[in-house]
C-alpha cells in the first residue's frame, strides 16, 4: 500500500476532473471546491476501502455524487419555498398544442444531435441553459439524466414525492427545450 502522502497526491491528480464535475451540477465555484475537497478528505479517511476493482476516478466520481446529493439536500432545507416551487406562475405545456394536438410552435430542427455532443459549445449553451433553470430543478434533472440516478433514489435522496419528482423533470425538461431551442438549435453555428 503507498504511504499516506503518496496517497494524497495520487489523489490529488484527480482534483480537476472532480471540480469540473462538480460545478457542473452545483453551478457554484465554491459549493464545487467544498464538495470536492470533502470527496477528497472521505477517500483518504476511507483509503483501505478502495480495493481496485475499478479506476481510482471512478470511486471518487462516486463519492462525489453522493456529496453533491448531500450539500444540495442540506441547502435545500434551508431555503425559502417559492411560487416557482409550488408550479405557479411556470409553464405548464399549454399553449403548444392546439385543439388536435398539433404543434402550435414546432421544435427547431436539431440536425445532426450526435455532432452536437462533440462540440464545446454546445455543452457551454447547455452548461448556460441548465443554469437558468431553478437550483432544484437543476440538481433533479442532473441525478435523473446525467447521473443515471433512479426515481427512487432521487425521491429518497432529496426527500420528495414521486408526483412532485415528475413535475420537477417536466419542468426542467420543457425549460431545457425551451432554452436550446432558442440559444442552439434556433441559432447559426459554425
Amino acid at each position: 500500500m503507498a504511504e499516506p502522502d503518496e496517497h494524497a497526491q495520487g489523489l490529488e491528480t484527480h482534483r480537476k476532473y472532480l471540480l469540473r464535475y462538480a460545478q457542473f451540477h452545483l453551478h457554484d465555484a465554491s459549493l464545487a471546491e467544498d464538495a470536492v475537497q470533502d470527496t477528497l478528505m472521505a477517500a483518504l479517511a476511507q483509503r483501505d476501502a478502495f480495493k481496485g476493482r475499478s479506476q481510482l476516478r471512478t470511486w471518487l466520481t462516486g463519492i462525489l455524487k453522493h456529496k453533491i446529493v448531500d450539500l444540495t439536500r442540506s441547502r435545500a432545507r434551508g431555503l425559502p419555498v417559492d411560487a416557482s416551487s409550488l408550479g405557479e406562475n411556470d409553464e405548464s405545456g399549454d399553449g403548444y398544442f392546439n385543439a388536435k394536438g398539433k404543434w402550435v410552435d414546432p421544435p427547431a430542427d436539431w440536425g445532426m444531435p450526435d455532432a452536437a455532443l462533440e462540440s464545446s459549445q454546445f455543452w457551454a449553451v447547455y452548461q448556460e441553459c441548465c443554469q437558468r433553470m431553478s437550483k432544484r430543478d437543476a440538481l433533479v434533472f442532473s441525478m435523473r439524466e446525467v447521473m443515471g440516478l433512479s426515481s427512487e433514489e432521487i425521491c429518497k435522496k432529496i426527500e420528495i414525492s414521486t408526483s412532485n419528482l415528475h413535475v420537477i423533470l417536466f419542468r426542467a425538461r420543457l425549460s431545457l427545450r425551451t432554452c436550446m431551442n432558442k440559444n442552439w438549435f434556433g441559432a447559426s453555428h459554425e
